[in-house]
């Protein structure tokens, strides 16, 4: 708030409630993405040589380079409009999703982007917050309610949130008091706000039939919002390989223009080649000489013009807006189960997918369903499996007669029932007798847990016990095959915390004794354990570890009078303490918690998506490295990792976490001794592969002042896991790889708006389509249902996208070169006078219809190999990587090649009617536009054949367009000369082309000349595969011995891809 001098109170502006993720509006579009498009090399080159050629008087007309860039223009606009629309689509169905304000003394209906701060909102049950809210009433007796932020975060457990308000339970929503509040924070003063009241936008009411807050932050001021970077736009490696071959093919035709303009000058200078009388220069002309050296010198430079292809960038466009429906197409990234497909929100970076060498990815519901299930666990040293709903001893039989065992297996379940926060649906607590009926039968319950390893040990307990919570601090219990019911009543709760890593109950037996039940990681049991099967109980624990589960101890102890009077009395003392409170309440609970007796232990599985774990060896496979990312705690992550195969047992580990809060400085030394010695430990063995474990506060505190140290030792280790890590951190560390001098390409994958910051950064972004919110997809470059489909994503569709691409851009520039360079060669016979060696409509169709669509239909359907090929052995990614494809030395081939072929297509041309032979039967001889046109007839035939040569994949569509684009160029020719058309000024070309047709000569000149130029290429081609094949080129080969006569591939495919 602002106060001027005269101390009136100005109101501060806030922002409104919408949320943005498009990059256009109607107003920018425009300006926007012309300034955008322009950046473009060819784009504002050609935009410079339409100027040029509306300024002066040059060879062609400006419709040659207006034409085309305004349909380059157009059609990119067209295309990335689209995408922006879509959107524009999704954002308008969140700003314009119906919510309730309290207005006037009621409830009013009215849409989210209209909510402002101050306004009360009312959210009901499995409802989301459209804005960050200040809890103020909840119909819960003690205020409070639960809410799972699965869009967020992709957890699915549920959180506690309490009210800010002293009697914030159920009093206003009838008569809507907040009415006069007058939107001042004065409301709050009746208890410390804190996070424990906010309530974030994307959450999900559960548990709770409706809760009303006050909107404190809206719109792109939300926290989920804040995570978002702001959107910027991506541009591919392929795409900044392609300006970087435009700049050298810039620099190629300054050269072509300026030595053309000099030998030009130079051979005016001699008077031998004295100009004839109607042709000689002016006074004026003479005494302007420098302005005519200019103006010739633009003259070529719009002649040569076409090396630079700017048909290229529509046909990429193209390429990739109609390739990109592929994706959602391909019935294997279809999921059946949730009836999604995979989706592509922008089309430019498909060919990324084939060049991705880091993987940043999210724990919690994308590598895990988190879904936890109840495994197994140890009850007195015996291990139990479930089976069939009962816990089954191993080496025991179900009906051994042992008391004392299912004395302790009941103990044990009462445990589990009851030392948890566990809540009921709380429709199924209405009634008094609460989900029993009448017959003593209990129906299912739902359960809502703040821990999904609490909530899968209940669902587990109650398939033996079932308890249920009756009222705030009443706990009924029943075994499975009994009707009588148990009243426990919750005494006190000591909360889990991190560095006690353990949580408590105390509650009252039906006979009136105390217990306390103690559950929490093995190394805050065990040691405060005096009694029990603690040795047995330790190996079972390290047992489950092993498999990957979620390890859990529980111990009891019990209470005499006196002992807890003496503990209630010191609780009462530390809660209601005014200082050092946590402190305080952390001794009284290390005193309550100590002479525990050990019951067992329970294994609990976070049960991971399937395919997880091939994915990632796949991944490693293809020489991609996996970094998990994740916020959730050290030991967790460590174990998920090792469940899904992002490390391995015989990894060697280096931990990087801060266990407790130590100064600073001490911190800043170890981890500083702990970077040296990893990096020692790491240079001295290569054969055993590095993990690495680094926590959100060591890395900040590691990228202060030893960023290149720490980077090289990730940059060593095969598998990085950041634990304990916040949004804008996990952004931080993709640009932190993204900006490394190696500058590798990355992708990042997630499901949550946590993810949204990551996803952003990386070059790629993915989300997953998890079971609730959008965030994540709705800001990713791609979405896909589950991670398994990463494989087929990268491996498959990336390696075609790449192949299609590279091969289009190469083929581009390489037929560009062939066209202009023998109007290059064509200057020194025509003494340099800017005479054009092709007609100008065969100038402006070449590019667009003649040579373009067997490149486009390539560029869509090429599968140089069986897609089963290259997923079952991802190494063959590897050689694609890197950029490898539109390297200097690819590049050089290609425009050698293209050198070489217009070589040869004009002196070919030119020995064959160049000393004046008549080639006619009636002796006639052919002129320079029959010799053009032949030049123009190889050409197309020529470069249409290597596109054809380049062609592995032959369908239809590529046989009709290959042929029927030379087809449509003699057709088209022979109408365009063999009709006189009453609207062209002039008509060169009239017979010339079936003057052409007429000569045998002719026609074996040009066969020859096509010869000439493919077979070196061809026995390139042969010779490269026989000496030094690559992967991919000996999967072909495989290849041809797997396909049966109806195309389709053997049984035993995937054995033969195995052995090779």
């Amino acid at each position: 708030n602002r106060f001027p001098q005269h101390g009136h109170y100005v109101p501060q502006k806030f922002a409104d409630n919408r949320i943005i993720s498009s990059k256009y509006t109607v107003w920018n579009f425009v300006p926007k993405n012309l300034f955008e498009q322009f950046r473009r090399v060819a784009n504002f080159y050609f935009l410079i040589i339409f100027l040029v050629q509306l300024m002066i008087d040059t060879p062609t007309s400006p419709i040659t380079s207006g034409l085309p860039l305004f349909f380059v223009i157009t059609v990119t606009a067209i295309k990335q409009g689209y995408e922006d629309w879509l959107r524009h689509k999704a954002d308008n169905e969140v700003n314009g999703a119906p919510v309730y304000v309290v207005r006037s003394g009621g409830l009013v209906k009215t849409r989210s982007k209209n909510i402002r701060v101050g306004d009360i909102v009312r959210v009901a049950k499995d409802e989301t917050f459209p804005v960050d809210l200040v809890l103020l009433s909840s119909d819960r007796v003690d205020g409070s309610c639960h809410v799972t932020t699965a869009s967020l975060d992709g957890e699915t457990n549920l959180k506690v949130w309490v009210t800010a308000m002293e009697n914030g339970a159920a009093n206003f929503p009838t008569k809507y008091k907040p009415t006069s509040f007058k939107m001042r924070i004065c409301l709050f003063l009746f208890r410390p706000l804190g996070p424990e009241s906010l309530l974030l936008r994307g959450a999900r009411l559960k548990n709770t039939k409706e809760i009303f807050g006050v909107a404190v932050y809206t719109g792109m001021e939300t926290k989920m919002a804040l995570n978002y970077k702001s959107k910027s736009q991506k541009r591919s490696a392929v795409e900044k390989s392609m300006n970087s071959f435009l700049i050298i093919y810039l620099m190629i035709l300054l050269f072509e223009a300026i030595l053309s303009t000099i030998l030009k000058y130079a051979w005016q200078a001699e008077e031998k080649w004295d100009e004839p009388w109607y042709n000689e220069k002016t006074e004026h002309e003479r005494n302007s000489s420098k302005v005519i050296f200019i103006s010739d010198f633009l003259a070529f430079l719009v002649l040569y013009n076409f090396i630079i292809p700017i048909s290229l960038y529509v046909t990429v466009e193209m390429q990739k807006f109609l390739g990109s429906f592929f994706i959602g197409w391909d019935l294997d990234l279809y999921h059946e189960e949730t009836n999604q497909r995979a989706q592509v929100n922008t089309s430019d970076l498909n060919e990324e997918l084939g060049q991705v060498e880091y993987v940043f990815t999210d724990k919690t519901g994308t590598l895990t369903e988190n879904e936890m299930q109840f495994r197994e666990c140890s009850i007195n040293g015996i291990k139990y499996q479930e089976v069939n709903g009962k816990l089954t001893p191993e080496g025991f039989s179900e009906d051994s007669p042992d008391g004392n065992r299912h004395n302790l297996e009941e103990l044990f379940l009462k445990a589990v029932c009851l030392c948890h926060t566990v809540q009921v649906n709380a429709d199924q607590t209405d009634s008094a007798d609460g989900p029993w009926h009448a017959n003593g039968i209990i129906s299912p319950l739902e359960y809502y847990a703040s821990s999904p390893d609490e909530k899968a040990l209940v669902e587990a307990a109650s398939r033996t016990f079932y308890f249920y919570r009756m009222e705030l601090n009443i706990y009924k219990v029943m075994k499975s095959n009994q009707l009588h019911k148990h009243r426990y009543k919750l005494l006190h709760v000591l909360e889990f915390d991190p560095n006690r890593r353990r949580m408590s109950v105390i509650v009252e037996s039906p006979s009136g004794e105390k217990l306390l039940f103690t559950k929490g990681a093995e190394s805050s049991i065990l040691p405060r354990s005096k009694s029990g099967e603690i040795d047995k109980t330790r190996i079972h624990v390290d047992e489950f570890a092993l498999k990957g589960l979620r390890t859990l101890c529980i111990a009891y102890r019990r209470f005499t009078p006196e002992e807890y009077q003496e503990i209630g009395k010191r609780l009462h003392e530390a809660r209601t303490a005014l200082q050092q409170r946590e402190e305080r309440l952390a001794d009284v609970f290390n005193f309550i918690e100590r002479d525990l007796e050990l019951l067992g232990a329970t294994g609990v599985e976070d049960k991971l998506q399937e395919k997880v774990q091939e994915t990632i060896e796949a991944l490693r496979l293809a020489g991609i490295k996996v970094w998990v990312l994740t916020g959730d705690k050290h030991e967790t992550a460590v174990s998920v990792s090792l469940s899904c195969g992002h490390f391995h047992r015989t990894m060697n580990i280096l931990e990087l976490v801060q266990h407790k809060s130590d100064t600073f400085k001490f911190f800043h030394h170890a981890v500083t001794k702990l970077t040296l010695l990893s990096l020692n430990r790491i240079k001295e063995d290569h054969v055993i592969q590095h993990g690495l474990v680094v926590d959100g506060t060591s890395l900040s505190l590691a990228l202060r002042e030893h960023e290149k140290l720490f980077m090289e030792v990730c940059k060593n280790c095969s598998a990085v896991l950041c634990c304990r890590m916040a949004p804008l951190q996990k952004a931080k560390v993709v640009r932190l790889l993204k900006t490394s001098p190696e500058k590798p390409i990355t992708l990042a994958i997630g499901d949550g708006a946590n993810d949204v910051s990551m996803i952003q950064e990386a070059h790629v972004g993915i989300g997953i389509m998890g079971k609730e919110g959008r965030q994540a997809v709705r800001n990713s470059d791609y979405a896909i249902a589950r991670f398994k489909f990463l494989s087929k994503l990268l491996f498959v569709h990336g390696h075609f996208y790449y192949i299609r691409i590279a091969t289009l851009v190469q083929y581009f520039f390489y037929k560009n070169v062939c066209f202009i360079t023998p109007q290059f060669l064509y200057q020194f016979f025509c003494l340099f006078s800017q005479q054009t060696l092709y007609d100008s409509v065969y100038l402006t169709l070449y590019n667009i219809c003649f040579t373009s669509l067997p490149v486009l239909i390539y560029s869509l359907f090429e599968q140089h190999v069986h897609p089963h090929v290259l997923q079952s052995k991802p190494v063959l990614y590897r050689d694609i990587s890197k950029n490898a494809h539109l390297g200097f030395k690819p590049f050089l081939y290609w425009t050698i090649l293209g050198f070489f072929h217009a070589f040869v297509f004009f002196y070919g041309s030119y020995l064959l009617m160049g000393e004046d032979t008549s080639l006619l039967g009636n002796g006639q001889m052919f002129g320079n536009w029959t010799f053009g046109t032949l030049v123009f007839t190889v050409m197309v035939i020529t470069v249409t054949m290597k596109m054809a040569l380049e062609t592995h994949f032959w369908t239809w569509i590529n046989h009709f367009v290959t042929w029927g684009s030379i087809v449509f160029y003699f057709i088209f020719s022979l109408f365009y000369g063999g009709i006189i058309w009453p609207f062209l000024h002039t008509q060169d070309m009239y017979f010339v082309f079936v003057q052409l047709l007429s000569s045998g000569s002719a026609w074996f000149a040009i066969i020859l000349i096509v010869v000439a130029c493919l077979f070196i290429d061809v026995v390139k081609k042969v010779l490269y595969r026989h000496l030094q094949p690559t992967s991919t080129e000996k999967a072909q080969v495989m290849l041809c011995f797997c396909i049966q006569p109806d195309n389709s591939l053997r049984n035993d495919f995937s054995e033969i891809c195995l052995v090779n």
